[in-house]
């Protein structure tokens, strides 16, 4: 079966439905950043070195390890440019972009596709792929792969791609691989997007040994990111917005928590277990339209039939505030009955 690689969260959203698809942090970005941001002065061409310098000093590296992307998304496409991996395998369910990128760039794809419930199986990987790409925390499964498992993925002679997208929604990030340089081939991808709501500016980093961000940057366009995202990545970068973040990971999961409890008692509805992002994946057994009666009820979620892995009985799901998920589970709870 044909699977739409393109489909994302925000093709499900249309006026005066309630967002549960895109699992962009809601109410952000913050007036301080937004202020911030406004200053930018705007005539003046991206220079990217301060951004460069504040994401190594986050993560412990060092700037010629640092390449500023336009949002993840355009790290899997300079990925897919740069590199010529003879086995590219991507391990799915996951963010389908990596694919995608992968394909339009004339690459062959072998899926390696984890079982229910969505735990990374390193046997699963052929040993002679070159090319390995994963989520962690995994969109859609919201699964956080240990960080020792994911790293016995790497070996000399192959590229290992993990997106960190979703790190921040785990305080501490314990399982984060951003900090090892020690790991040959290691590629992180982190996004500002979802945490601080950026999804419009373009915002994300990859940090990498500096052979691998040379040859990136080698395939991407003059200027790529722009002053406001370049800025942004400045500001988020420093302690205090660290900080911030790591507050959110507190309450986020007081919230994930309180829409799983909410779920648990419905039969119909299964829960992919080990959630950890900003998000839940469900499963709604003998109900394939819940998805198209819920739309109908006034709410958006993700389809989860366009993952490999995954059919139209599964659902992604953003974690929301208390008020917004109790109205959603009543509102599930009505029309499964």
């Amino acid at each position: 079966m044909t699977i739409d690689l393109d489909h994302h969260g925000d093709t499900e959203l249309a006026p005066g439905l309630v967002d549960l698809a895109v699992n962009v942090r809601a109410g952000m970005p913050p007036r301080w950043l937004r202020d911030e941001l406004a200053a930018v002065d705007l005539a003046r061409y991206p220079d990217p070195t301060a951004a460069t310098e504040a994401v190594a000093a986050r993560h412990g590296r060092d700037p010629s390890e640092v390449l500023l992307t336009a949002g993840a998304a355009e790290a899997f496409v300079l990925i897919a440019r740069a590199l010529r991996p003879r086995q590219a395998v991507v391990v799915h369910p996951q963010f389908t972009e990596p694919e995608a990128a992968l394909r339009a760039a004339g690459h062959e794809v072998n899926r390696c596709v984890l079982a229910y419930p969505f735990e990374l199986a390193p046997e699963l990987v052929p040993e002679s792929a070159d090319l390995v790409m994963l989520g962690n925390p995994t969109n859609p499964t919201s699964v956080c792969h240990r960080s020792d498992v994911v790293a016995s993925l790497a070996r000399p002679g192959r590229t290992l791609v993990v997106d960190e997208a979703f790190a921040e929604c785990v305080r501490g990030e314990p399982q984060s691989l951003a900090h090892r340089r020690d790991l040959p081939g290691l590629i992180v991808l982190r996004s500002l997007t979802k945490t601080w709501g950026l999804a419009g500016l373009r915002a994300g980093y990859v940090l990498a040994p500096a052979a691998i961000v040379t040859a990136l940057r080698s395939a991407q366009p003059l200027w790529a990111v722009s002053s406001p995202a370049l800025r942004a990545a400045v500001l988020c970068c420093q302690p205090v917005a660290v900080a911030e973040a790591a507050r959110w990971a507190i309450e986020l999961q007081r919230e994930r928590e309180h829409l799983l409890a909410r779920l648990s008692p419905i039969d119909e509805i299964r829960a992919a277990p080990g959630a950890t992002a900003s998000f839940v994946l469900l499963q709604a057994v003998g109900h394939p339209g819940l998805r198209e009666s819920l739309r109908e009820r006034g709410y958006a979620v993700r389809r989860g039939d366009t993952f490999p892995g995954l059919d139209q009985t599964w659902l992604r799901v953003a974690v929301r505030d208390r008020a917004t998920t109790d109205l959603f589970v009543e509102t599930l709870k009505e029309i499964l009955k």
